[in-house]
Order: structure tokens, then sequence, then C-alpha cells
């Protein structure tokens, strides 16, 4: 199991800035399963710079502009979220600054940047299918640590907020 969280606004895309974005919804993840763990909701942050009202289309940014200015302890924005991200495998988000990309790795946490409303349920299947048939080195990576930490004897339960994976290409076909 992978405990995978995902920068979103209506818990269905990928849609948030992962320092700026207020909340973070975290799914613990098994081959063929998804079950919504729980959400962090967080202050969101005003982003500073010539970025700030851009949209966060990687093609309008200008790379070497700062999206947001350096902050002081006192105002940082990501520690609260790297300490909801302690117990994650990854995080997904729409766009993430090269500081919080360092921190996160520096935790564990394998940064994942995606499109913009990218589909959570799709990304799942993508972590579902990589556990069971292997193809992302940072999952292959997330689970053998997994396995070596996961206590023993436990068991899951589904929960009215489980949602059914695909492990296989040919469950991929008969869905459509």
């Amino acid at each position: 199991m992978l405990r995978i969280a995902f920068a979103s606004s209506d818990r269905m895309h990928v849609d948030l800035h992962f320092g700026g974005g207020e909340r973070l919804v975290v799914f613990d993840v098994s081959p063929g399963r998804a079950d919504l763990v729980g959400t962090g909701e967080f202050i969101k942050a005003e982003l500073k710079g010539e970025n700030k009202d851009r949209a966060l289309s990687r093609a309008e940014l200008n790379p070497d502009a700062p999206v947001a200015v350096t902050i002081g302890p006192d105002e940082d924005k990501v520690a609260a979220k790297l300490e909801f991200l302690q117990d994650c495998a990854a995080v997904y988000a729409a766009q993430i600054g090269a500081s919080s990309i360092k921190r996160l790795l520096g935790i564990g946490v394998q940064p994942i940047i995606v499109d913009v409303r990218h589909d959570i349920h799709d990304l799942l299947n993508e972590v579902s299918l990589a556990m069971f048939h292997g193809g992302l080195s940072w999952v292959e990576r997330a689970a053998a640590k997994a396995r070596k930490t996961a206590p023993k004897g436990v068991s899951q339960t589904t929960n009215a907020t489980s949602q059914r994976l695909i492990t296989s290409i040919e469950e991929l076909d008969s869905a459509e």
C-alpha cells in the first residue's frame, strides 16, 4: 500500500500549486484499490512575483521569473504541508516550486507535476497498474520501502470511500 497525495480543490482533479494551494487529498493505494484517507486543509498562500496572476499553464509561464519570493521561517507556507505528507510516497500537483521539490525529496516524498485538471482517478489507476506490473520507478522504490516498514498481519478493509482500480490493460479495455 502506498499513500499518495493530490493538490486538488475539488477532490477529483489535480489543479493546485503545491506551495500556494489550500488542499491536499490523500489516498491509500493498493493494486486494484484506492481508499480516501482524508483531506488536509491549509491557509491559501498568496503567490508573489512576476507569475502571480497567471494561470498554471507551463507554456505561458516565464521559467526565469520567480513564482514566489523567498520567505522566512515564520511565513513558511510549505512546512505544514511537509508535516502532513510525512507518511506519503508521492504528491501530485499542477505546479511545484524548486525549493519545495528539494524539501519533498528530503523527506522521502516524490514530487510529481501533472497538467492542470488531470483526473485523480486516472492517476490512481496509473499507480495501481505500476504496483501490479511495474513501469514507474518511483512506485517500485516506494513499494519496496513500504514492504520493509509495513506491520505484519494488518489487513485492509473496504470503506465507503474506496475506489476500485484497474490492474491490467484488459480491465481498461472492458471498462470502456
